[in-house]
């Protein structure tokens, strides 16, 4: 039996429509016009805040400057930008012009973002002024890329090739701006980038239709059901996860967002909300868990909040039960993943079962199938998640990949590569992946793109890496490592060399010295077989 929703939903797809239009120039002309849409508390800089006219008019007038810059519609324009006002008028303003938007981590090397600027094709790059330094003399080789625009306080840099120019400044010799350009619910919108099996991170590209795919999860997971919602978001702007329920979700509902740049810092997630009167709270179960296990804070010390959300990794019960212990309300889950956002959530229809993701949101036909023969699998057997291909939430495709993104579709279905099961009462029970992704901190990290960068260094011979749980709910990254013959290398100069070469969440925790790899007679590497034992040294940073 198919539990695809318990609620019935028509999707709603005009031919016609642009997400930064929905989310910006929509709320002109009404009560929301004049309401805070996004508050950033910087440990630096201090408080900022615009109201939704002045959104609308910033990305108006970023849509302006790409003209004068030659963007054009499908053009790529890479975001490298802290969580700052400066990010919306960049993501939005990109859409408005037609241009595909890039949101990339500010946690990348300058290796990584070189690889994302080359592969995306990128025209223009955003980035920050104090992250300028560290790329300006890294992006060589860029056929494409002609024009930088930074954000922030400070001198402008220029580089070898590059137009360098102020973003405040050149904004603000901008007057009246033409209307967005038009875009169709199936254009191209933003591309972005996750873990994938080759070593590198492969993009994924999505429409301006993948708004109206995540409109279930207004009422099915965020619970937008009082006037006046504000919402503390405890993550990047440039995670897909984020990017949803951070960005694009409350701005297209008219909410107001708080996030926050600086330290993490357990009570400082309450001090907001209570500061802001929040209602709304989203994080990664580890924010969860630091709060419960660093501060004494109760129901008291944040009574405006009502709602808790929750994604990225598993929560687990042991935090749920203390969560509900100490302020007296749900944490409520979803699963997604950057091909379909969260379509997979807990919601105040249904009571939580720990463990469980809840349901599917109204309209997302999910099955469990058989990946062989496109069967659906009973009731309580272990089946891959699959959504059809005409599912508005979808993404269109890998960039630059077709061989990839045929063998993710078959029949009418996309292949998630994710299993689950049902059970009699329709909750749907997520098993996760059968391939070797490690999920760490709320991060998707691919064990290949490790291993590539660790392999560069010219004393390994041969690395592996994956998960190792070294608590409950806390798994680190590892590398199991075999260096060349007379090699003085320790593990912990491998360390260091991957905290150089990879973004933090991605580098190695632990390394291992190892002298074999375990492998199958094929000579595939057997992670299930990566253990302590096999080392023979390990790091100690």
């Amino acid at each position: 039996m198919p539990f695809t929703h318990f609620e019935n939903h028509a999707w709603n797809l005009p031919e016609y429509f642009n997400i930064a239009v929905a989310c910006t120039d929509a709320h002109l002309g009404t009560l929301t016009e004049n309401r805070v849409a996004m508050i950033v508390e910087d440990d630096a800089l201090g408080t900022s805040q615009a109201t939704y006219g002045e959104l609308a008019a910033s990305t108006s007038r970023f849509a302006q400057l790409l003209r004068n810059l030659g963007v054009e519609k499908g053009d790529r324009v890479l975001i490298r930008l802290p969580n700052s006002l400066a990010f919306p008028t960049a993501f939005f303003g990109a859409m408005k012009q037609g241009a595909i938007a890039v949101p990339t981590s500010t946690l990348l090397t300058a290796e990584e973002v070189l690889y994302l600027a080359k592969d995306s094709g990128a025209m223009l790059l955003v980035t920050d002024k104090a992250m300028w330094d560290g790329l300006k003399d890294k992006l060589t080789g860029l056929d494409s890329l002609r024009h930088v625009l930074l954000a922030g306080t400070g001198a402008v840099i220029s580089a070898a090739g590059l137009n360098v120019l102020d973003l405040e400044t050149e904004l603000a010799k901008i007057g009246q701006c033409p209307p967005s350009r038009e875009t169709r619910s199936d254009d191209p919108a933003y591309l972005v980038y996750t873990s994938g099996t080759t070593g590198y991170p492969k993009g994924v590209l999505h429409a301006h239709r993948a708004m109206i795919g995540r409109e279930p999860a207004a009422r099915h997971w965020f619970d937008f059901a009082v006037e006046g919602d504000r919402i503390v978001h405890s993550g990047k702007f440039n995670w897909t996860y984020v990017l949803g329920s951070a960005l694009m979700d409350p701005l297209y509902r008219g909410k107001t967002v708080i996030v926050h740049e600086g330290r993490n810092d357990a009570s400082g997630w309450l001090r907001l909300i209570a500061k802001h009167s929040a209602t709304i709270f989203i994080g990664v179960p580890t924010i969860y868990r630091q709060i419960l296990q660093k501060t004494a804070s109760g129901r008291d010390d944040v009574p405006t909040l009502r709602h808790c959300m929750s994604a990225g990794e598993h929560l687990s019960d042991e935090v749920l039960a203390q969560w509900r212990e100490r302020f007296g309300m749900d944490i409520y889950e979803a699963v997604g993943m950057s091909e379909c956002s969260y379509y997979l959530s807990e919601n105040k229809f249904r009571p939580i079962r720990p463990g469980s993701a809840g349901f599917p949101q109204p309209g997302h036909e999910v099955r469990l199938l058989d990946p062989e023969t496109l069967e659906e699998v009973a009731q309580g057997e272990e089946g891959m998640i699959c959504i059809p291909d005409d599912d508005p939430g979808l993404f269109m495709r890998y960039w630059n990949l077709p061989e990839e993104t045929a063998k993710a579709f078959k029949g009418r279905w996309f292949l998630t590569g994710d299993y689950a099961r049902f059970d009699e009462d329709g909750y749907i029970w997520f098993l996760g992946r059968k391939d070797d992704i490690i999920n760490t901190f709320g991060y998707r990290v691919s064990p290949h793109e490790i291993e590539r960068v660790m392999k560069n260094h010219p004393q390994v011979a041969d690395c592996a890496a994956t998960g190792e749980e070294i608590s409950k709910d806390k798994v680190l990254v590892a590398a199991y490592t075999i260096l060349h013959p007379g090699s003085v290398a320790t593990a912990d100069d491998l360390v260091v060399y991957a905290r150089e070469h990879l973004a933090a969440y991605k580098a190695p925790k632990i390394v291992y010295l190892v002298s074999d790899l375990p492998r199958t007679k094929n000579g595939k590497v057997m992670r299930q077989h990566l253990v302590p034992s096999l080392a023979v040294a390990r790091s100690t940073l």
